[in-house]
């Protein structure tokens, strides 16, 4: 098993959601984080500007099936691309186990 994290842009989330559903995966935590990266942004309002240094993005925790894992990366990849500096980021790293506490299962047959 494979546990993929991304950190996407929040405008961009509906749409890899969208894309994790059509390829079959219907089970992911994800939150709003803030972050520092190579993005360089910055606000005028009402003539004073401001540094948005901080950079909002969602960052979404998904564990697939090893099968799994290059479909959801391309999924990913290709719904949340602008082509655009602070796209995102994705990290793969490997699961030693699962469990399912409802009934105890143990292995792949939990994310099912």
């Amino acid at each position: 098993m494979k546990k993929i994290e991304a950190i996407i842009r929040k405008s961009k989330f509906r749409v890899v959601k969208e894309a994790l559903h059509e390829i079959g995966v219907n089970f992911f935590s994800y939150w709003d984080v803030t972050g520092i990266g190579n993005e360089k942004e910055g606000h005028v309002y009402r003539g004073v500007s401001y540094s948005t240094s901080d950079i909002q993005r969602r960052h979404l925790s998904i564990v697939v099936n090893d099968d799994f894992e290059e479909i959801t990366i391309k999924a990913i990849i290709e719904a949340s691309s602008t082509g655009q500096v602070g796209d995102g980021k994705i990290f793969v790293s490997e699961i030693k186990d699962a469990y399912r506490i409802r009934t105890g299962e143990k292995g792949r047959e939990t994310l099912n």
